[in-house]
Formats: C-alpha cells, sequence, structure tokens
C-alpha cells in the first residue's frame, strides 16, 4: 500500500518564513514538519511514499532524498503550479493506485500522533477519513460520523484530520488540472460511499506562524535532548 503527503502549497499565511523556505520544511521541535509523517508512516509499515511539491519544491528534494535515510522510498511529483489537493493526487493516480488499490493521503501541513497503522488496508468505499475534534479556528467541523459512516448531516460535526485511505474510484469522471478535493468527497458521501473513524489523539492544523510557534514549543518541551 502507498502513501502521499500533500505538500505542493505555496504557504501564504505562513509568511514571511515561507519566503526562503517551503511550508514542509519549517522545523517544530528537532526536526522539518514533514519529516514527522515520514518516520511515522514508516513506523507503520508504509515504506512507498510519493511528495508532490510546487513552491520551492527543489528543496524539498534536495533534503529528504530518495528516502534511504527514513527506511522509505520517496519518489516526486513535481507540479511547477500548484494543482490543488484534488488535481494534485489525480495526477499520481497511477502511481498511487497500481492495479486500483487503496491509498494513503496526509496533509503534509498538520501534525499528528495518529498511529498510521491503524488505517484500513481495505476498502468498502470510496475513501475513509479520519476525523478530529473541533480546532478553536474551525468551530463548525467538517462532517457527521455515524455508525462507521461520514455524513453531511447530523447533530455533532467533527474536523477532517487530512488523513485519509483513498480509492481511484473516487476520481472518476476527472480530468487532469487543478480541483479540489471536498467536492469529490461530498459527491461520495450522499452516495454513502465514505467511511470514518475519530481520533481523540493530538493534532494540529500548522496553518499560521502563530500555531506552527506553539507547536514548536510544546515539541521542544517533551523532547527528550530539548532540542
Amino acid at each position: 500500500m502507498r502513501a502521499m503527503i500533500l505538500a505542493a502549497g505555496l504557504g501564504m499565511r505562513m509568511r514571511p518564513l515561507t519566503l526562503n523556505t517551503p511550508k514542509p520544511l519549517l522545523r517544530v521541535g528537532d526536526r522539518a514538519l514533514i519529516e514527522y509523517h515520514l518516520e511515522a508512516l514508516v513506523a507503520a509499515g508504509f515504506e512507498e511514499i510519493l511528495i508532490n511539491h510546487a513552491w520551492l519544491g527543489a528543496q524539498i528534494e534536495a533534503y529528504l532524498g530518495d528516502g534511504s535515510r527514513y527506511g522509505a522510498r520517496i519518489c516526486y511529483s513535481a507540479e511547477g503550479e500548484p494543482l490543488e489537493t484534488g488535481g494534485g493526487i489525480f495526477r499520481a493516480l497511477d502511481w498511487l493506485s497500481p492495479a486500483g488499490a487503496p491509498f494513503v493521503v496526509v496533509n503534509g501541513d498538520v501534525f499528528t500522533d495518529y498511529p498510521f497503522a491503524r488505517l484500513p488496508r481495505r476498502l468498502d468505499a470510496d475513501a475513509h477519513l479520519v476525523l478530529v475534534a473541533n480546532p478553536e479556528h474551525h468551530r463548525a467541523g467538517d462532517f457527521v460520523l455515524s455508525d462507521g459512516r461520514i455524513r453531511e448531516e447530523g447533530a455533532e460535526r467533527y474536523t477532517f484530520s487530512g488523513v485519509s485511505v483513498q480509492s481511484a474510484a473516487l476520481y472518476e469522471g476527472c480530468t487532469a488540472g487543478a480541483f479540489a478535493l471536498a467536492p469529490l468527497l461530498r459527491r461520495a458521501i450522499v452516495q454513502g460511499r465514505v467511511s470514518g473513524e475519530f481520533h481523540d489523539g493530538c493534532w494540529v492544523d500548522v496553518g499560521t506562524v502563530e500555531r506552527l510557534q506553539q507547536l514548536d514549543r510544546d515539541l521542544r518541551e517533551t523532547q527528550p535532548d530539548g532540542n
């Protein structure tokens, strides 16, 4: 089973930090943000990993290399101009889903202790989403979780964590170019084709300088060497 880390964002909300450094390489604690995902995926048995990039993407390739030092084989999808989440995944679909196999997608700008080994290796749906409690900056949430299925309507809503397992069937009818993932997920949800689970552990949307700095402080307090 293969995995993709989404790392093609422009990092506009993180400027000036991202003027000369792509967001996935910003450091929190003792390493670059994207390294936490790489290490966690490899620990869970995902060793073939694709990373898409656009803004300053050559730095990402130079820093991570072929992935051998992480115990992974890293491939890259250089987009030039960002293709948005859906378009970026669709561009890499042939690599991600050989023979129609499901694949893992992780947003590169989140931090989480979610155990990737818990993700389903097989799907009875078009996608499986990991949901988390709504953060202060997104109190309305995204989706409802009911009996292991994701729904649009319901009493209690949760936030999509950016961690998912997806099937190539989710992209049926799509064509090359830039497009968002959310409309595809909502279409599949209406059809009852999206399963889900709730993660009650650590999750941070590292989308602003302030949240990045807070995460850095928190990690430096807990990492043994204090770096």
